[in-house]
């Protein structure tokens, strides 16, 4: 297989170039791999079992929990699998529709992300500055709606952004990563044209910039309330709050992560951290949610507690 080649129609797959040669070290790499999105997979499903089996818990942020869960079960599935089939191929080809379901999963997961802050961030912003009024606002039907919104939203976006990428003809073939980049698979094209760098401010502003905003605005008005309030409101919305602000700071860290590997410093660092930094919110994020809302959350602690007691 050749990176360049004349004629752009043999391009049928990509050759995921990244994971090079490990030899006996595949076997190590692959249980380590399978261990963890076992885990994520298990811990994830766990909660939300929990707040599906608990009437009390039967609330819009617990509903919004379970779809933030379901999201990280998502996004987890669309890396995985593929890192572990490729772990034993000696080609480490990917077809080239695959390879664009699995961008168009990652990158939609990823918009589903930080819309599902947004939409938690709104409840607490209601629940606290607005409780009389929060049985009316944040009822069930206009939770599932919400969800439904987020999902569709961020479908949208990638493919409003994205969608170009379908249409391009390719002149090269190996992507030098271990997942399919939309980044490095424009750089394949044998055209390369602005429609690139607009498509990624447009996905940046629409999934990203729009949500973070959002979320911003939502805890300064809820911060902006907890100072006029008593002491035991104050601690009661620094508990609910503080999951979801510890999310998005790790979000915000993965993607400080992700464009200073790609647009400042590629030829600089190592390839191991070339690989690994781009995957950082891929790696922790699916695991910090249930574990993070899952001890910090005080009725969720209980009902963990009254699940294992029951079990015994």
């Amino acid at each position: 297989i050749v990176e360049k080649m004349e004629n752009s129609s043999e391009i049928v797959s990509f050759v995921l170039a990244a994971f090079g040669n490990v030899g006996e070290l595949k076997y190590l790499y692959f249980v380590i791999i399978l261990f963890w999105y076992l885990s994520i997979c298990v811990a994830n499903t766990v909660l939300i079992l929990v707040i599906r089996v608990d009437r009390r818990l039967h609330e819009p942020m617990y509903i919004l929990l379970c779809n933030l869960c379901v999201n990280e079960i998502n996004a987890s599935t669309s890396l995985y699998p593929l890192l572990l089939s490729q772990m034993f191929s000696d080609s480490h080809e990917v077809t080239v529709p695959w390879c664009f379901l699995q961008m168009c999963c990652l990158y939609t997961s990823a918009s589903v992300e930080l819309c599902s802050l947004a939409a938690m961030a709104y409840d607490r912003y209601i629940s606290i500055c607005h409780p009389l009024r929060y049985n009316v606002i944040m009822n069930t039907e206009r939770v599932f709606l919400m969800i439904l919104l987020v999902w569709l939203y961020s479908f949208l976006s990638f493919i409003f952004s994205f969608s170009f990428i379908f249409s391009l003809k390719f002149c090269g073939n190996v992507i030098h990563n271990t997942y399919c980049d939309h980044q490095l698979i424009i750089r394949l094209s044998c055209s390369v044209s602005i429609q690139s760098f607009i498509s990624d401010i447009s996905f940046a502003t629409v999934s990203v910039f729009i949500p973070f905003s959002f979320i911003l605005v939502s805890y300064m008005k809820i911060l902006t309330v907890c100072l006029k309030t008593s002491k035991e409101n104050k601690q009661k919305a620094v508990t609910t709050c503080t999951p979801q602000i510890i999310s998005v700071s790790n979000l915000f860290v993965g993607c400080i992560f992700y464009f200073i590997d790609f647009r400042f410093v590629v030829s600089q660092v190592p390839d191991e951290v070339h690989i690994i930094l781009p995957m950082y919110v891929l790696i922790f994020q699916p695991m910090l949610t249930p574990f993070m809302y899952g001890f910090n959350l005080p009725k969720i602690r209980q009902s963990y507690q009254r699940f294992l007691l029951k079990r015994k």
